[in-house]
């Protein structure tokens, strides 16, 4: 058995788990969590990069005390597409730059005027986001601090170097920069050019697996930990490690990622990169062993958070159970909307939307909490069918991972919706593949395929049969398209 410690950072809380693997065991346990407050300081909004590194250390430290002081490899995840600049001498320069954030607001017709949308697709693959590094960049162009930088390090790559001194890019996270041609695997220097993106600025690529470093001296001392301990290049997008770790026993199947965002579609093996994938918004992103992540960015359960948030933090299980009770598809909103992409009033946001719309408004916390799930669920259905018409890739399964997996109404209601069976699990998707690769580099765990058995052979699955009329979705889907 070997220990491996998962840094998994998503976008409201970081946690570090504890993932034992032997030749056919693998078990996950919680070591510690911490969240993720964003803070808004009068230039904007702002992650708390330094608390989530405080949480990291504490969390490394728990690791340690549930391991005899001892673990094997760390790897890290996070969200994507933010970075932190590094002056000449290593040091960051200013807080990391939130993706909600609002700098970006008009950038991308900006940069199509140098490289037009289309164009912008064809050679990077990615979905159009207001938020992506590369618009982050162009927006940043002129400051102080791009003029200073002398070194651009995507957040857990960021968290590497401060634990262990080396730097890099680990390219499935690279490739949400829009700066990564998907079929190369590697940067796209035409883009960059015509950008007048400084591709120096980027540290070399890792690949998930590569060695990033060993813990220094301080680290060790700090946490307890027992040296020497190696830090290993995972899947570092979130994303990346959740799909990694969804439990799949055929190529037939659609995924969808759920947390904060919902990321919905299918793994290939090349990208689609035509004019009608552009148009739908679909986003090729790199994942393990030369797959592609083709998916849509669905708002997700950000669009409940932020109203619980509102609504003073209520008891979720019974919001859930009120919302059930609730007429389904009374109402619906697109959850894809950017419109729903800043915090702050999101109940009212939704029933002004629904208002707008023409249909019914809910009122109470029950009735837009069922409005928010219907709403989800029909994403979901529109991204799976989507895909498999795009990609030419059928499918006969939808996998759900991630923290919805919770959410039992939630997973009801996207089998419903596609009208294909989900399975549910695991729920630290993103933590369990983190460690799948690490247990990879010592030969613990094959190939994808190899470690998907495993997870199918050591987690709890829920499945779910859709039932009930799929008419009423389809009519649901016109309501939106008709809006």
């Amino acid at each position: 058995m070997k220990s491996y410690a998962a840094v998994d950072l998503g976008a409201s809380s970081g946690r570090v788990m504890v993932g034992r693997v032997g030749p056919d065991s693998l078990e996950l346990s919680e070591a510690h969590r911490f969240p993720n407050r964003p803070v808004r300081v009068p230039e904007g909004l702002r992650w708390d990069v330094l608390g989530l590194y405080a949480g990291v250390l504490d969390g490394l430290r728990a690791a340690g005390a549930q391991c005899g002081g001892r673990l094997d490899s760390v790897g890290i995840d996070s969200w994507a597409v933010d970075y932190g600049l590094l002056d000449a001498d290593g040091a960051l320069l200013g807080n990391p730059v939130h993706y909600r954030d609002s700098r970006t607001e008009g950038v991308a017709e900006k940069v199509w005027a140098s490289v037009p949308a289309a164009e912008l697709y064809a050679a990077t693959g990615l979905q159009y986001a207001p938020f992506n590094t590369l618009y982050q960049l162009a927006a940043a162009r002129g400051s102080a601090q791009l003029a200073y930088a002398k070194r651009l390090l995507l957040v857990p790559d960021l968290l590497t170097y401060w634990l262990t001194g080396e730097q890099g890019t680990e390219l499935t996270n690279a490739s949400t920069t829009q700066l990564i041609d998907p079929r190369t695997r590697d940067w796209s220097y035409d883009v960059a050019s015509r950008l007048d993106v400084d591709l120096d600025l980027f540290a070399p690529l890792r690949q998930p697996g590569d060695f990033a470093g060993m813990l220094r001296g301080e680290v060790l001392e700090e946490t307890g930990l027992s040296g020497p301990v190696p830090v290993t290049a995972v899947g570092s997008h979130d994303t990346a490690s959740a799909v990694a770790a969804v439990p799949a026993e055929r190529e037939r199947f659609a995924y969808i990622c759920t947390g904060t965002w919902s990321l919905a579609g299918l793994e290939l093996n090349a990208p689609v990169l035509s004019e009608e994938s552009r148009a739908a918004n679909f986003t090729n992103e790199l994942g393990l062993d030369g797959t592609v992540r083709y998916l849509r960015n669905i708002m997700g359960l950000w669009l409940l958070q932020e109203c619980v948030r509102a609504w003073g933090d209520p008891d979720l299980g019974a919001l859930l159970l009120d919302a059930s009770k609730v007429p389904a598809l009374r109402s619906v909103v697109d959850a894809g909307d950017a419109a729903f992409l800043a915090p702050g009033r999101m109940p009212e946001r939704i029933a002004e939307a629904c208002r707008a719309s023409g249909q019914p408004v809910p009122a109470s916390p029950a009735e837009i909490t069922r409005c928010i799930l219907d709403s989800l669920a029909l994403a979901h259905r529109r991204a799976v069918a989507e895909a498999q018409r795009l990609a030419d890739h059928p499918v006969d399964v939808v996998h759900v991972v991630g923290g919805g997996t919770r959410n039992a109404l939630l997973c009801q209601l996207t089998a419903d919706a596609c009208g294909l069976p989900v399975v549910a699990g695991p729920t630290e998707a993103a933590a369990l593949g983190n460690v799948l690769v690490q247990a990879r580099t010592h030969g613990l765990v094959g190939d994808l395929a190899d470690g998907r058995r495993l997870l199918t052979r050591t987690q709890p699955l829920t499945r779910y049969e859709p039932r009930g009329d799929a008419a009423r979705w389809s009519e649901a889907e016109a309501r939106l398209t008709r809006g």
